[in-house]
């Protein structure tokens, strides 16, 4: 079995690692020859209703000043017989970028994600478990609510 382990820290860690065995692993299939397991655990949140998660798929690669990005979408799906939810990205297109003239030197290694968003809620109690191609990095990014406003009658 193939997978990779994110720790969270701060937003947008990620740390490949070995799990042995995890019995919260057990509902989730276990990846194809062509896919990574990444398994998210989130840490206990005060109010994990006001938190969601962000799933951020993608690739590093030397780029220039123009700006790229990939298409692919992150499906959700439904662990048979637990109702748990993971997910799956088939595939990352073969990326397209803008257009613009850029001066000698300007590349560079950076991180180019998937131009779809997927937002997840955030749940400490069970792991957060996507399934990628072996050649596509997840990071991830917790966005949490401020505190409810009103408006007044003026």
């Amino acid at each position: 079995m193939r997978f990779a382990a994110l720790t969270v820290g701060a937003s947008m860690i990620f740390t490949t690692g070995a799990i042995a065995s995890s019995d919260d692993l057990k509902p989730y299939p276990e990846p194809t020859a062509e896919q990574v397991q990444h398994v998210i655990r989130l840490p206990p949140l005060d109010d994990e209703a006001a938190a969601k998660v962000e799933i951020i798929v993608g690739r590093t690669m030397t780029v220039d000043c123009n700006q790229h990005f990939f298409g692919g979408e992150v499906e959700q799906k439904t662990a048979q017989g637990w109702g748990y939810d993971y997910y799956v990205l088939d595939s990352l297109s073969a990326g397209a970028a803008t257009l613009m003239g850029c001066p000698e030197g300007s590349e560079h290694e950076a991180f180019v994600r998937s131009s779809s968003e997927t937002l997840v809620r955030y749940n400490s109690k069970l792991p957060l478990v996507i399934y990628t191609p072996d050649d596509v990095e997840v990071r991830y990014r917790v966005w949490q609510a401020g505190d409810v406003q009103s408006v007044t009658d003026l």
